[in-house]
């Protein structure tokens, strides 16, 4: 199977994770690494590990969707911190409100 384009690398990764444990999958990365020269190497290993969105931008149609949009491409402690900061920045009456709403979701 020739692999050539974006989809099928994306695709294999899939496969991987369903045939290779852990370790395997951390050796299989640690040779293709060790077979670059050590630019390509380097840039490869830091595009693959910088998950995230950066800051949210401004809203394009509205804050919950630009909020939506932003969070299904931030990484977990991006999501985390930006949720605690704006949580803090509420007023008392918000944040009661805002854990109502997020307890009643997870109650039901």
């Amino acid at each position: 199977m020739l692999l050539d384009d974006t989809d099928a690398w994306i695709g294999l990764a899939t496969v991987l994770r369903a045939r290779l444990n852990v370790r395997e999958r951390m050796a299989l990365a640690f040779i293709a690494l060790r077979a670059l020269p050590t630019h390509h190497a380097q840039s490869t290993a830091e595009a693959a590990i910088s998950v995230g969105a950066g800051q949210p931008i401004s809203p394009l149609l509205n804050h919950m969707d630009e909020a939506a949009f932003w969070a299904d491409m931030a990484a977990p402690d991006e999501r985390e911190a930006y949720c605690l900061a704006s949580f803090k920045a509420m007023a008392c009456e918000r944040q009661a409100a805002f854990l109502d709403f997020v307890q009643g979701r997870l109650a039901a």
